[in-house]
């Protein structure tokens, strides 16, 4: 037990070392953005969730409405839940999609209709989480079936999976029965960020979006764990472990290893804020990959991401570090769903999002199926007044739909006005 404890008091002083801050690195250097042929400088922005998207006549529908209520960017969901509603080699077709022509393809009519119409078209592309748990995906083809082994694990699944192997049907199961049972405190399954072959899969999803669609941008969601009780699959524990005895002499090593064999959590039990680090640090490197060698190959594209709007608490709970990625310049435009109806929470979360962002840009996330019209034009106001340099509204399907929040399903219209006002002028 003393040579154990000797050994933690020393990792523990190691790893202080390394995990001090590192010197930024360079990244291609961005000002405010420009008007061009397809609308002003201001961003007024509205997410379309993908269920819109399964009709010729849903596309075009909503290139009309979006064009006459003043919007000027359409950020269109094409990767739901690790399907594509576009013509990917790589994964299946969505569901909502079968039946249709094969030669459909939502995201290039989008961009057809949309840039006909002056308006810029986003591809949004859900990132880690890839299936829900309520309905499994029905294509055999799907990720979760051929790669189980991507999927992140619950810590309380830990020690029962981490022997068992992935392509076994059983380990499926446990991980949907866990997510059924958990539906407050995830979406569904998620693959794991620590993983090199998830990280190489989705960089080839984001390429291929970028080198064959005439998209104005990129757009990240769910780009992040769903919970600090994620992952704990084996390949992430494997990962921190070899990182982490990369530091310690071959003795040591393999005192650790003995122990770890025996209880696959001993590490991130022993430092758990060096694997939150190390989690965070996953994330890190997908958005700094994708950013560079996207825009190696169209430097015009604006890269954004969806991000929760409290950054101390995305980067604690979420291992979402969106503070780093706008200092270290891996994202053009930053988006906090500030969804909150209360207009006092919502400047707070606007105000520091400005003050992290540097020469990057802001677009306040609006919560308008959370909130009556009235609400949302406080929101646009103040967004303008604060200094966003656009907004965006969630969700373009909820502004169409009638609900107690939009009795007569004529949300957009009702904004038309202040959407088209001039900033400065609203």
């Amino acid at each position: 037990m003393k040579r154990f404890a000797n050994l933690i008091l020393g990792y523990a002083l190691i790893l202080l070392m390394a995990f001090l801050p590192v010197q930024q690195t360079a990244a291609p250097a961005r000002g405010p953005a420009r008007d061009d042929a397809r609308g002003p400088r201001e961003v007024r922005a509205l997410w379309v969730v993908r269920h819109t998207m399964t009709s010729p006549e849903a596309v075009r529908a909503l290139v009309e409405r979006a064009s006459g209520s003043g919007i000027t960017d359409l950020i269109v969901q094409v990767r739901g839940r690790g399907d594509a509603y576009y013509s990917s080699p790589f994964e299946p077709r969505a569901a909502e999609l079968q039946g249709l022509p094969a030669d459909f393809d939502p995201l290039a009519l989008v961009i057809t209709e949309a840039h006909a119409a002056g308006l810029r078209v986003h591809a949004w592309l859900n990132t880690y989480l890839v299936s829900d748990a309520t309905a499994l995906p029905e294509s055999t083809a799907h990720l979760i079936y051929q790669h189980p082994e991507w999927l992140m694990v619950p810590r309380e699944l830990a020690a029962e999976l981490y022997h068992e192997d992935p392509r076994q049907p059983e380990y499926l199961t446990r991980l949907v029965t866990y997510a059924r049972q958990n539906p407050r405190a995830l979406e569904g399954l998620f693959i794991s960020p620590a993983n090199p072959e998830v990280r190489q899969q989705l960089l080839r999803l984001w390429l291929d979006v970028a080198t064959r669609y005439d998209v104005d941008g990129l757009h990240f969601d769910y780009v992040r764990y769903p919970s600090p009780e994620y992952d704990y699959s084996r390949v992430s524990l494997a990962q921190f472990r070899q990182e982490m005895e990369r530091m310690l002499p071959a003795a040591d090593r393999d005192f650790l290893g003995q122990k770890m064999d025996e209880s696959p959590l001993l590490q991130v039990r022993t430092f758990p804020e060096q694997y939150a680090q190390f989690q965070r640090r996953q994330v890190n490197l997908l958005v700094e990959r994708i950013y560079r060698e996207v825009k190696q190959l169209r430097p015009e594209l604006k890269i954004s991401a969806a991000v929760f709007a409290n950054e101390t608490d995305a980067a604690k709970s979420r291992f979402q570090d969106w503070k780093t990625w706008l200092r270290q310049g891996w994202l053009d435009a930053v988006c906090p769903m500030a969804y909150t109806p209360d207009t006092d929470l919502f400047e707070q979360q606007i105000t520091k999002a400005l003050s992290l962002a540097g020469d990057r840009e802001v677009w306040s996330g609006i919560g308008a199926y959370r909130q009556a019209v009235g609400d949302a034009r406080e929101k646009i106001e103040l967004s303008r007044r604060l200094g966003a340099q656009g907004f965006i509204l969630f969700s373009y399907n909820s502004l169409i739909e009638t609900s107690p929040k939009n009795p007569r399903g004529a949300y957009l219209e009702e904004l038309r006005d202040l959407i088209v006002a001039p900033v400065g002028q609203d």
